[in-house]
């Protein structure tokens, strides 16, 4: 793995839940590009387009790597899911979905504080996320992580990107502290990115954004997420995001569906 990841990167993301590597996959942005616009012409089942009051588009939707050919190709012959193995410290990576994310230039719609794992039908530690941006983020309107959390060994309420809660009445879990209001009580990070970057982030690190300040230029990013040895089948207090409504487990099952199909097997 020295060509791909340091055990020094791999430790930090133990440590903190969240890593940027530069440049990684700098080589996928085009094909990635063509996908992302695919889905921006023709939106998932289950994807969520916001607008703010000049139309401008926030566009959130996951789980069509089955039917746009280069996610597929990246999620499934890119490096991707060996450096997932690599920094989850697991035998193996399963790809849990893709998840893709734009906010048109402009786009006065920010992504609340949250953190990703009560959204999710997946229990286990060896799990994350691979944000890859395909368009050049500046530091202030980059996507903000607190580093540690994914230790708090908490469940925070979930909630929809308009703010309206996911679970309802139903939901047992903790409100989220208010992170903006008290940014000086932790360690916030973020970065400079470029097309091609890579930040790697646990499910439970809890990471929000800001609105697209930039006037000219879109924040696209597609994010690969996954789950290893130890991610059991769960059942959350109501419907999950994404819903998974054809999966045939059962709570505690090992994640093995035609939904969640195994890449990484440490053979390359």
């Amino acid at each position: 793995m020295n060509d791909l990841v340091s055990q020094e990167t791999i430790d930090a993301y133990q440590a903190d839940g969240v890593v940027f590597i530069k440049g990684l996959f700098a080589d996928w942005v085009p094909a990635l590009t063509r996908g992302v616009e695919q889905n921006l012409d023709q939106p998932g089942p289950d994807g969520k387009l916001y607008h703010d009051d000049g139309g401008r588009r926030f566009l959130s939707d996951y789980c069509n790597w089955q039917r746009i050919p280069e996610y597929e190709d990246f999620l499934k012959h890119s490096r991707c899911a060996e450096l997932a193995a690599a920094l989850m410290e697991s035998d193996t990576a399963r790809l849990f979905h893709e998840h893709v994310l734009v906010k048109d230039a402009g786009a006065q719609i920010p992504t609340p504080w949250h953190h990703d794992q009560p959204y999710y039908c997946v229990d286990g530690r060896q799990n994350v996320s691979i944000w890859i941006p395909l368009d050049p983020i500046a530091r202030e309107t980059s996507v903000e992580f607190v580093a540690g959390s994914h230790h708090w060994e908490q469940f925070f309420t979930p909630e929809r990107f308009n703010t309206q809660p996911l679970y309802g009445e139903a939901d047992s879990y903790e409100k989220l502290p208010d992170i903006e209001a008290n940014r000086d009580a932790y360690d916030i990070r973020g970065f400079e990115l470029e097309p091609g970057d890579a930040i790697c982030f646990h499910y439970l690190t809890v990471h929000g954004a800001p609105a697209n300040q930039s006037l000219n230029t879109p924040r696209r990013a597609v994010s690969a997420r996954w789950i290893g040895d130890d991610a059991r089948f769960a059942v959350r207090p109501g419907k999950t995001s994404p819903p998974f409504r054809e999966v045939m487990l059962k709570p505690g099952d090992v994640m093995d569906a035609p939904e969640f199909p195994l890449v990484w097997a440490g053979t390359g």
